[in-house]
């Protein structure tokens, strides 16, 4: 005690691998197969190495018992469970996430509840230590994305499917608990939902209410507190539940020992139903109105009431502990960051307010897979989390230093955490500006209020060569979208090959990190001008590797599929030992040994072949503008890993906040030779891939260039395929060159027929 207040306990560090099971037809989409966490226990102590307290540990009923109980396995929960307690950890074993049971059951079966009631007593007698559950996870959501969009399995769009598995759940979870308890009377219900807030035009405000009322409704029916003639009570009425269903939730009273809250930036929703202001995948209804349903931040203009608000609101109509259980932000890294920050710091001042906030869960550790399509379609999407499965391990983030230091009691620090999150940021708005009511204002003004100086623009800049060539300027352009302060330096503003001129570029801007995209690059011409290429290509690296050790500045200079002699057969991977054919690669490949010898803390990317959309004269959109004028186009069979320059660009970034080092190989998935590449954009633009003609050699009038450069990797594939890195190009550069466009902009009408609350 200290003057009368009691002295509160540090925020603890919680995490949780992305484990849903959710049923499409008669198909699993399976994270955990996808991401192999079960086949690697040594990921529980990368987990326990982040200082964290408590795990959200995925033993599902789908898994362990996918044709009941005489096909039980319970290798995965014997083997993971001994070692999270070895490490000293505590488990929260999930049993349901987002699922729907093994295929002889279902959120609409009346034996659901039963079903998951008997795997928790198994469970419960094979680890009678374990204390903390969260039988079912998030059942509100689940049977929104089950019952009422059509999403999942049942497929079901109406409300009497969405109420039955509303409580179908909620009862699995009170008889799980019973039964748990039953084995172990101190077990803990730890009990999740996705709480966000619904705003809309006046139009709409009586749907915003039921949503906003709607929200509660699996704490409500859990702690057994769903009223008689309330909202809520009198729409699952109407949506064919029995009186007696509703009345068995008050009398077998469930109330959660701890609020898990989920939240994420697309939790809070606005609805709008002038359709015409938004693309068509986000139009929706309800049988009286068709709407726009749309993330919050891209229409507020005070922006969305963020985490505070609403774990505030959580903690005033409850008074339980809480925790937010799930913290992920499908990114770009600097993002994550700030995201996964903000969260945390709304979590510590309201803690300081009073308000028991236990935990901060890292959600997604392992990153998750086709989420940006909610698991409707097995595309291969996939966003990284703390760790990033795209190598030969699991590799750490700058998210997972940041999570030791916020476990250990210290501040988060990063130089991109100076800058606030898109979310903040005039960009976000895509759709708006629309001003949120004056009460709603009222009520959040004094928790925006202790967020606000985290939100603005500071900390030291990018500094970016090259401010005439095209990886430069796509630096600049990102930096900017991504919220990255940064200059971009033309060759008079600092000659890379001047130490002097270095020199003062780097006292006068005081970077917190350098990206060399500058150097000399016609291929061709540097066989007749060696020594221009090699002040540029070679000795300018080095003097900037020099300079950034000198300093401890972090590097990313760029090099070149041209370092090998292409006779390889296979692709080349980051141990390969260079062998140039031309000057231009021996430049490279002398600029790559100089300046990791200067400064082996330096980021070495090699890549090649560009495309893009900024770039008129890329090879990409030469041979389109040829080809959709009706003529024939020519292309050499040289093999390259064609590469996106957006995709370069966010690649590089991501790896450098990471503070990764040494040469990392950075392309597009798939090779292709330039006359392959030429008709496959014309294929996916719809023009006549007939027109494209081959002929044997080298790039484009480039003698000695070897015939076959592709770029493998053995550290991490970082780059999406080549496929959807024409599709990309396609959408933006397709109306400019008066083509079709390539992608698919999602599934649609994903927030469809969601019935309204009577008045």
């Amino acid at each position: 005690m200290n003057g009368g207040v009691p002295a509160r306990a540090p925020l603890e560090l919680w995490g949780g691998v992305e484990c849903t099971v959710n049923r499409l037809g008669d198909a699993y989409l399976d994270q955990l197969a996808r991401n192999g966490h079960p086949d690697r226990l040594d990921d529980l102590d990368r987990f326990a190495a982040l200082g964290m307290r408590a795990l959200r540990f995925p033993l599902l009923w789908e898994r362990t018992m996918p044709e009941g109980p005489a096909s039980a396995d319970w290798r995965w929960g014997d083997r993971g469970l001994a070692r999270v307690r070895e490490l000293g950890v505590t488990p929260i074993v999930g049993l349901v996430h987002h699922g729907s049971g093994p295929r002889h059951t279902g959120l609409l079966d009346p034996r659901f509840a039963d079903g998951v009631a008997d795997y928790a007593r198994r469970v419960a007698e094979r680890y009678p230590w374990v204390e903390a559950y969260t039988p079912v996870n998030e059942p509100l959501t689940t049977a929104r994305f089950s019952g009422l969009y059509g999403l999942w399995h049942p497929h079901a769009r109406d409300a009497g499917a969405f109420a039955q598995a509303l409580l179908n759940q909620c009862r699995a979870v009170v008889l799980a608990m019973r039964a748990i308890r039953e084995v172990n009377p101190r077990a803990r219900l730890v009990q999740t939902e996705d709480l966000g807030r619904v705003y809309s035009t006046p139009a709409l405000a009586y749907q915003a209410a039921y949503e906003n009322e709607r929200r509660w409704a699996s704490f409500d029916l859990l702690a057994g507190r769903l009223e008689p003639g309330g909202k809520m009570w009198r729409y699952l009425r109407q949506a064919g539940i029995r009186t007696s269903e509703l009345e068995w939730f008050r009398e077998h009273a469930c109330a959660p020992d701890l609020l898990g809250i989920n939240h994420y930036l697309s939790s809070e929703r606005f609805l709008d139903q002038r359709l015409r202001r938004y693309p068509r995948h986000t139009w929706g209804g309800n049988g009286r109105h068709r709407y726009a349903d749309v993330e919050a931040a891209r229409v507020l203009a005070g922006g969305a009431a963020g985490p505070a608000a609403l774990l505030q609101e959580a903690w005033d109509r409850y008074a339980l502990p809480l925790a937010v259980t799930e913290v992920h932000n499908g990114c770009t890294r600097e993002e994550q960051l700030r995201w996964f920050v903000e969260v945390w710091e709304a979590a510590d001042t309201l803690q300081g307010r009073g308000v028991d906030v236990r935990a901060v869960c890292a959600w997604a550790l392992l990153g998750s897979f086709d989420w940006n399509s909610l698991l409707t379609r097995a595309a291969g999407h996939y966003e990284p989390g703390v760790f990033d499965l795209r190598g030969p391990e699991p590799r750490p983030t700058a998210l997972a230093r940041v999570l030791r230091d916020l476990a250990d009691g210290r501040p988060a620090a990063h130089p991109v955490l100076g800058a606030p999150g898109w979310w903040h940021r005039p960009q976000r708005l895509s759709y708006g500006p629309a001003v949120r009511d004056a009460g709603e204002q009222r009520r959040t003004a004094h928790l925006e209020l202790a967020l606000a100086s985290g939100r603005r623009l500071r900390g030291p800049p990018l500094l970016i060569t090259g401010a005439t060539g095209t990886l430069g300027r796509a630096f600049a352009r990102l930096c900017e979208l991504r919220g990255l302060p940064h200059r971009l330096l033309a060759r008079d503003e600092m000659d890379i090959a001047d130490p002097s001129s270095v020199a003062a570029a780097l006292e006068a801007h005081r970077p917190w990190a350098l990206i060399n995209a500058a150097g000399y690059v016609r291929v061709e011409d540097a066989e007749r001008e060696p020594d221009r290429c090699l002040r540029e290509n070679r000795d300018g690296p080095a003097v900037l590797a020099a300079a950034c050790a000198d300093r401890g500045l972090p590097l990313v200079t760029y090099s070149s599929d041209l370092v090998f002699a292409g006779d390889k057969g296979a692709p080349y991977v980051e141990r390969d030992a260079p062998s140039p054919r031309t000057v231009y690669g021996r430049s490279k490949a002398e600029a790559e040994r100089a300046v990791l010898a200067r400064w082996p803390d330096a980021l070495v990317v090699r890549t090649s072949a560009f495309f893009g959309p900024w770039d008129e004269y890329n090879f990409v959109t030469l041979a389109l503008r040829a080809l959709a004028a009706g003529r024939r186009w020519t292309a050499e069979e040289a093999v390259v890993s064609p590469t996106y320059v957006p995709d370069l660009v966010h690649a590089s970034l991501d790896l450098l906040i990471d503070g990764e080092r040494g040469i990392w190989h950075l392309a597009n998935a798939g090779a292709a030779s330039w006359a392959a590449l030429a008709r496959r954009a014309a294929e996916l633009a719809g023009l006549d891939a007939g027109l494209v003609a081959a002929r044997p050699g080298a790039a484009p009038a480039a003698p000695g260039v070897p015939p076959a450069t592709v770029l493998g990797s053995e550290r991490g594939v970082l780059l999406p395929t080549l496929d959807s890195a024409l599709e990309r190009y396609l959408d933006e550069m397709g109306p400019r060159l008066g083509l079709a466009a390539g992608g698919d902009a999602g599934p649609e009408g994903l927030e469809a027929e969601a019935p309204a609350l009577e008045a």
